[in-house]
């Protein structure tokens, strides 16, 4: 990733990216740095929920400044309502599962930043929120350590 970093600071840097996470960034650690996964999951737990509270807290905040800004207010309509109809359904039958569900699975635009824009959206309350979003990423780096470790996500490391 970056080289001219220490490998902790990659795997706890990176686990704070949205899109990549600790769920991505943990196997990536024990492909390229051959990290251990009990090594690394620390790591990336701390690196992937310690910008979640700030985004629970100031995300309104951040939104009320940039809806000032044509550009910014058209951007955060757009992937406010695709997030509200991805989430809808899971959130307003299960609240609490939906959101688990929908950190825990590792599949691309969800994880902890998607979830905690969802219990923002939503209005859910801020300690269950991050409780269930601390959870949802416990799960998802569990589930891709396991994939990892069958060998079905061999393809991390495009210098292989």
């Amino acid at each position: 990733m970056f080289d001219f970093f220490p490998e902790w600071f990659q795997i706890f840097f990176g686990s704070m990216v949205p899109f990549l996470e600790s769920r991505y960034i943990l196997p990536y650690a024990m492909w390229e740095f051959n990290w251990q996964w009990w090594e690394a999951f620390p790591l990336a737990i701390i690196g992937n929920i310690l910008p979640i509270p700030f985004v629970l807290i100031f995300f309104k905040y951040v939104e009320k400044y940039l809806r000032n800004f044509v550009f910014w207010s058209n951007i955060m309509d757009k992937i406010f309502e695709r997030t509200r109809i991805r989430a809808n359904k899971k959130i307003d039958n299960y609240e609490t599962l939906g959101l688990l569900l929908f950190v825990a699975i590792p599949l691309p635009f969800t994880g902890a930043w998607t979830g905690s824009l969802i219990a923002y959206l939503f209005d859910l309350n801020f300690y269950r929120s991050l409780l269930i979003i601390f959870l949802g990423i416990i799960i998802s780096v569990s589930i891709m350590i396991v994939l990892y470790s069958m060998g079905v996500i061999i393809w991390i490391s495009i210098n292989g």
